[in-house]
């Protein structure tokens, strides 16, 4: 057993999903919202879960499932992962962007299963593309410490970019298909089927 901080689990549901023209948090592929589909995944192996959201999102959140609002001190992911880490600084954070409506809960279980506390984050990656996937990943409370360095160096606001120049463990997904990114209305179109079929 890998002993390390303990796991929340943050959707990242704050974005403004402009490719896709709708908000993405809010496509119901699993018959109920995305974000609360992948919420409730969550709660199922971390010890607790929040939704990253905007501001203006906060009054029409649903009052059973916990949020941290953006305090947009950041760009992009960051800003949401850095408002949930300063929140609990002590815990590791298992990211999901809202965009990934293949994801499962065996998916989750076997990157937790694989998790190395030691570098900065333990991400699934495409087999035919292994690149770190900063949000499908448990990322540690020192990589977010890091992340701030990173960030105000001015060498960017990319999370991958991040992880690819610090040690990262690197997971194959026993189902490729989980990392499907449906950021527009042919890839949403691309879930639609592949949930039909599987």
């Amino acid at each position: 057993m890998i002993i390390g901080p303990k796991i929340y689990g943050l959707v990242l549901a704050g974005g403004k999903s402009s490719r896709m023209g709708k908000d993405k948090g809010m496509i119901p592929y699993h018959g109920m919202p995305q974000r609360e589909y992948l919420y409730h995944l969550l709660s199922r192996v971390c010890e607790e879960t929040f939704v990253s959201i905007r501001p203006d999102q906060k009054s029409d959140f649903p009052e059973d499932m916990q949020s941290i609002v953006d305090d947009n001190t950041f760009k992009g992911p960051y800003n949401g992962m850095l408002s949930a880490h300063n929140t609990f600084p002590e815990v590791a954070w298992l990211v999901l962007a809202c965009d990934l409506p293949l994801l499962d809960l065996a998916s989750l279980q076997e990157l937790i299963a694989a998790r190395d506390p030691n570098v900065m984050a333990t991400t699934f990656a495409q087999k035919e593309d292994p690149l770190p996937e900063p949000l499908c990943a448990i990322w540690e409370p020192h990589a977010f410490e890091s992340s701030k360095t990173y960030l105000e160096s001015g060498n960017g606001t990319c999370p991958r970019k991040f992880l690819i120049n610090n040690e990262t463990k690197l997971v194959i997904p026993s189902k490729a298909n989980v990392l499907l990114n449906a950021n527009s209305e042919e890839e949403y179109k691309e879930a639609i089927v592949r949930l039909t079929i599987e």
